[in-house]
């Protein structure tokens, strides 16, 4: 790289626009981030974990706690930034909160992240996402029966989200394991957008209860527990701690081959505003 990814986060830092976790009505915070520090600086510690040891889905970078791969803009955000270096080898950035939440009975929790990715014409191989993680995997359970809900990715550049349920047995199973239960939406554009998903329990009645993933507030997937089928499969996904993570993959099963990416990544960061949990009053 010509330029440190340092220089270029204070280069891109008076561009971030500052934004808090929003008030909605109706809904408590029950915890955010908004990312506030110096630029170059690491996040909070308290709040996340970092990831280092992840070897999943053939995936090529190696997580570091480098803040050239994990750092405060100083405009308010948080960068995740994948790196190729002179040896060829990739390395990335994942963070995952400390605490995980529980939907409760009769309350609406929500997961939402305000985030945009880099303009970057060519992002072979790059796979930013935000997404939930059964607390139980943290404890002995195994991937898939833990559960697992992707709030957003998006790979290759394409501009297309995807928000996807995974849970109960391996392969097949009620969520047709690996691919999972999924929908896409359309991104406009590399702007910030908001991306939710909210657990809807207000009903007390499994069957009626309610996953639904929104872009920008508005709705464009929702499963029910009936529409699931498997009342106990559907309480690991919605009755039980989950915690969030944000991290940008390189290669693997599913995007490819990143080896035709630009050798500048910058433009292929995650860049995240904010992340808040709400619940219902």
């Amino acid at each position: 790289m010509k330029q440190s990814t340092l220089f270029l986060s204070a280069l891109l830092a008076p561009l971030a626009q500052a934004w808090q976790p929003p008030h909605i009505e109706s809904m408590n915070l029950v915890w955010g981030d908004s990312f506030k520090g110096d630029a170059g600086s690491h996040i909070n510690s308290e709040d996340w974990n970092i990831a280092l040891h992840v070897n999943t889905n053939n995936e090529v970078q190696n997580y570091t706690e480098s803040n050239r791969n994990i750092q405060i803009s100083g405009g308010e955000t948080l960068q995740l930034v994948p790196l190729r270096g002179e040896n060829g080898e990739w390395t990335s950035g994942r963070v995952e909160t400390v605490a995980s939440y529980t939907p409760q009975p009769g309350k609406r929790m929500t997961f939402e992240a305000n985030i945009r990715t880099g303009e970057n014409a060519n992002k072979q191989g790059i796979w930013p996402a935000v997404w939930l993680l059964g607390d139980a995997i943290r404890h002995g359970t195994e991937w898939p029966l833990c559960g697992e809900i992707d709030i957003y990715e998006q790979v290759n550049g394409v501009m297309e989200g995807h928000g996807t349920l995974h849970c109960g047995s391996f392969p097949d199973g009620v969520c047709n394991e690996p691919t999972g239960i999924a929908e896409t939406v359309v991104i406009p554009n590399n702007d910030f957008h908001t991306w939710s998903v909210a657990i809807d329990r207000t009903s007390n009645d499994w069957q009626t209860e309610s996953i639904t993933w929104l872009l920008d507030g508005v709705p464009y997937h929702v499963l029910t527990g009936a529409g699931l089928g498997d009342e106990g499969t559907w309480a690991t996904l919605a009755h039980s701690p989950m915690y969030m993570i944000l991290n940008v993959a390189v290669g693997g099963n599913w995007p490819g081959d990143p080896n035709e990416a630009t050798e500048d990544s910058w433009g292929s960061m995650l860049e995240i505003a904010y992340v808040a949990i709400y619940e219902s009053a």
